[in-house]
C-alpha cells in the first residue's frame, strides 16, 4: 500500500515548484524509521538513498534490504541514486524493493537506453547522474527515457563536502536543455542536485535551474537526536530561501 501511495505522490508532487530530498545517508542509522518520520514531518518531500560500491565510488552504504525495511514507514516517493557499477543487476532488486525513482551514472552502464529502460519496466521513473566532470551531452539520445537529471556538486563518494562553485553554469545548461525538450513535447523533467546544498547557497542553486535539492548533513546534522521536531527549523529556513527565489 505504502509503495502505491508513494507512486501516486510522484504524479501529484510533480506540480510543486520546488522539492526537497533528505540524504538518508547522514541520518542515525540506529534509528533511521524514525529518523525518516520525522525529516518527512519537518516538510521535506522525498527520501534521498544513496547506494555506493566501494567500486565505482570508494565507500560502501547500503543495499535493497534497508530500501524494504523502509518502505513501510513512510509514503514518501524514495529516490534511489545508484553509485554503483554495473548497473544493470541491481535495478531490478530496487524496484523490488520499493523505490520509487532510480537514477545511475552514466559510467557505469554499457547500454544507457537499456538500463534506463530497465529501470521504468519494472515500474519506476528513470534518470541520469552526472558527476562535476561528466558532460551532459550523455542526454543527447535518451531524453525521451529521463524522468530526472541529477547533477552532482560534489564528486561523489562522501558526505559533508562542500558545494562546486562550477555546477551552477552545468545547471544553467541542463534547465535550457530540459525546458527546449517540455516545449516540444509537453513532458516534465525534474532537474535535482546533490551535494554541499544548504540555507546559504540554495536559492542561487535554485535560480541556476535545479527543482529538487537533495541534502544530507545539513538537515541530519540540525539539532538534538532527542528532539522529534529538531528538523523545523532548517527546513524551515531552507524553504524561506526558495521562496526569494
Amino acid at each position: 500500500m505504502a509503495f502505491l501511495s508513494a507512486n501516486l505522490e510522484f504524479n501529484i508532487i510533480m506540480a510543486k515548484q520546488f522539492r526537497i530530498a533528505p540524504s538518508i545517508l547522514s541520518a542515525n542509522f540506529a534509528k533511521l524509521g524514525q529518523e525518516i518520520t520525522d525529516v518527512i514531518t519537518s516538510g521535506t518531500d522525498i527520501v534521498h538513498f544513496d547506494v555506493m560500491d566501494n567500486h565505482y565510488v570508494p565507500n560502501l552504504t547500503i543495499g535493497p534490504l534497508v530500501c524494504e525495511a523502509i518502505r513501510p514507514v513512510t509514503d514518501a516517493i524514495i529516490d534511489v541514486h545508484l553509485m554503483v557499477k554495473p548497473v544493470d543487476r541491481i535495478i531490478p532488486d530496487f524496484a523490488k524493493a520499493g523505490a520509487n525513482i532510480i537514477t545511475f551514472h552514466p559510467e557505469a552502464s554499457e547500454h544507457i537506453d537499456r538500463s534506463l529502460s530497465l529501470v521504468r519496466d519494472h515500474g519506476c521513473k528513470s534518470g541520469l547522474v552526472f558527476n562535476p566532470a561528466t558532460p551532459l551531452s550523455y542526454l543527447d539520445y535518451v531524453m525521451d527515457k529521463v524522468d530526472m537529471i541529477l547533477l552532482m556538486s560534489v564528486n561523489p563518494g562522501f558526505g559533508g563536502q562542500k558545494f562546486i562553485p562550477g555546477t551552477l553554469d552545468k545547471l544553467k545548461e541542463a534547465r535550457a536543455r530540459i525546458d527546449a525538450y517540455t516545449e516540444k513535447t509537453g513532458r516534465e523533467i525534474w532537474l535535482e542536485v546533490d551535494g554541499g546544498v544548504n540555507a546559504a547557497n540554495i536559492a542561487e542553486i535554485a535560480r541556476a535551474g535545479a527543482d529538487t535539492f537533495v541534502a544530507g548533513s545539513a538537515i541530519f546534522g540540525a539539532g538534538k537526536d532527542t528532539d522529534p521536531n529538531r528538523y523545523d527549523s532548517i527546513v524551515g529556513a531552507l524553504r524561506a530561501e526558495l521562496a526569494k527565489v
